[in-house]
């Protein structure tokens, strides 16, 4: 995120490990930041409306799977399309080998 801009996503990639080679995780939080000062004026930033979801891959990062997700296109419906983005986003980070 920047000062322009408020929205933001946080990607993590945990796996493969040991015991699964073949197993790998995204996480994906969305966040909203706001920017306020405390009470003795010190600029201060937050989150909010901050959303996690996991994918999750046991074929080394080919294919994943997602639990529930909301309406994260904004057409006022959750429906497949919601999450075939999600699961486009993790499949894409899984393949970034040097970010």
């Amino acid at each position: 995120m920047s000062y322009f801009n408020r929205r933001g996503i946080f990607l993590q990639k945990l796996g493969p490990t040991i015991v699964d080679p073949d197993e790998v995780l995204v996480s994906m939080q969305f966040a909203l930041k706001e920017s306020s000062l405390d009470g003795n004026g010190t600029p201060t930033e937050s989150l909010l409306s901050s959303t996690i979801y996991v994918a999750s891959s046991y074929d080394g990062g080919q294919s994943f799977s997602i639990g529930d997700a909301r309406d994260v296109d904004g057409d006022g419906d959750i429906d497949d399309s919601d999450k075939a983005k999600l699961l486009v986003l993790a499949k894409a980070y899984a393949n970034i080998v040097n970010p």
